[in-house]
């Protein structure tokens, strides 16, 4: 596989097409520009993709976003849809941390009215919100309102005092997937995420502090209660060990069950089943409780986010811009193409709608109008953009999730120094808190590909449009 391989269909957007291998049952298909296109061949995102169309119901193509690269059975970055109710359902469409995604708070201060404080702020934030690996939070919660949590997310932090009912309006699906059963999560997975709630954990999870530097649709942003030099907060974690292990529960599961559906995959990682079948049913509500656990944790975060927040700003609020996922399935109607083979763009008229199970791996939801917010690197840029109606026709309603690995975590360890680090962040005047100076390293803005090129691309591309950049002030990490 190389660029060769590739059919132009624009200047972002480019093709394998699903005769280049013989189980192949729809094309492949890349969001990129040609510069970028090198960069995804370093690595076995692109014959993951090309694997991923090999699943079986899979629908129109399987897509990678600029920011892809290689993760578990998927690459971090792809989307695929498979046909409902029988076609499959993986776990690795999905990936470990079920439901990770982000959520902007907007605040009514701009930065002169808080660059005196960013210190104290800093120093509140890493002391009240527990960080790092396993780390629980004050919460602990019996098995009936942990039940409670996985089954009703978000809903349930707010009836329990965690936030207001105007928050629920500002999260993707409510902050809660109806299909959730908690007796579909094993009692290990409860385990892990019973002193959970409230906490960032580790990795590239991050409390971001910014401003709003430029803003790029004026209309758009003032809908969206944007403006320049406002104050933001960005919360970017998931589900946690619970929904990790409600992953490898189900991949154990599926990989025994596979041989019973007669689903032969050409990587062991892509293991699935039908959605319609016991095992299927019973991974997609244990993802869904999962994700609703996650939700309840960011909205626990934003409960103490705000409470430090009124503390130091004389009781200045913080409002919810949107919360979105990057991790997960859902079941939603799409256009789908009336010939998979046709590689000229249709418009809507002449195709139809069908309802699908959409896998996000490492990419975001943008119907139209949905804000979207695509966090960078530690020490770049995140951005607020804007969903429209050519996602819904050319990638499900979706797009990319953030800037995307170029280096493995060893390999950052190997190439960036504490000192280099330290004094790049120092040089951006950007405040940073975290459990391990040394684990900071693996999230160094290097190790990242360049987020404005990223999001260059998709807002050409045309699947989702640029809104406003923040910039970074204060980050909080494990």
């Amino acid at each position: 596989m190389n660029k060769q391989n590739l059919i132009k269909i624009t200047d972002y957007l480019w093709e394998i097409p699903k005769s280049y291998r013989a189980d192949m049952k729809v094309p492949a298909r890349v969001f990129a520009s040609e510069k970028m296109l090198e960069e995804l061949f370093r690595d076995r995102s692109m014959e993951q993709l090309i694997n991923v169309t090999a699943l079986p119901g899979i629908q129109k193509a399987a897509y990678a976003m600029p920011d892809a690269h290689e993760g578990y059975g998927f690459p971090i970055g792809g989307v695929a849809a498979t046909s409902y109710p029988n076609g499959a359902i993986s776990p690795g469409g999905i990936g470990y941390d079920i439901n990770c995604g982000v959520r902007l708070l907007k605040s009514e201060l701009n930065f002169e009215d808080v660059k005196n404080n960013l210190e104290k702020l800093a120093g509140e934030l890493f002391s009240e919100i527990p960080s790092g690996v396993g780390r629980g939070g004050k919460i602990k919660l019996d098995g009936k309102k942990l039940g409670e949590v996985l089954n009703n997310g978000a809903e349930w932090a707010v009836k329990e005092g965690y936030g207001n009912k105007d928050d629920l309006n500002h999260i993707e699906s409510d902050g809660k997937i109806e299909n959730a059963d908690a007796g579909a999560v094993s009692d290990h997975a409860k385990k892990r995420g019973r002193d959970q709630l409230g906490t960032l954990g580790a990795g590239n999870h991050f409390i971001e502090v910014g401003k709003v530097e430029e803003v790029f649709d004026g209309q758009i942003a003032e809908s969206f209660g944007l403006r320049k030099n406002q104050t933001t907060v960005l919360i970017h974690t998931g589900s946690r060990g619970l929904g990790h292990q409600v992953a490898t529960d189900y991949i154990r599961i599926m990989n025994k069950a596979m041989s019973k559906y007669k689903i032969t995959v050409p990587d062991r990682e892509l293991v699935c089943v039908p959605f319609s079948s016991p095992e299927g049913q019973k991974y997609f509500s244990a993802m869904a409780a999962a994700a609703n656990f996650a939700w309840a944790n960011r909205q626990l975060i934003t409960w103490l986010v705000r409470k430090i927040w009124a503390k130091i700003f004389d009781g200045s609020k913080l409002s919810i811009l949107y919360d979105v996922a990057h991790n997960i399935a859902k079941i939603e109607e799409h256009y789908t193409r009336t010939n998979t083979d046709n590689i000229q763009r249709e418009p809507a008229s002449s195709q139809y709608k069908s309802v699908l199970i959409v896998h996000r791996k490492g990419a975001t939801r943008a119907f139209p109008g949905q804000p979207v917010i695509i966090p960078g690197s530690m020490g770049t840029a995140s951005y607020v953009l804007v969903g429209t109606d050519k996602a819904m026709e050319e990638s499900f309603g979706s797009t990319c999730h953030g800037a995307g690995r170029q280096m493995s975590r060893h390999q950052a360890k190997r190439m960036i120094t504490v000192d280099r680090l330290k004094n790049n962040l120092k040089k951006e005047n950007i405040i940073v808190k975290a459990g391990s100076i040394r684990g900071l390293v693996e999230e160094a803005p290097e190790a990242y590909k360049n987020i404005h090129d990223v999001v260059d691309i998709v807002d050409k591309a045309g699947i989702a449009k640029k809104v406003a950049r923040l910039k970074p002030l204060v980050v909080i990490k494990g």
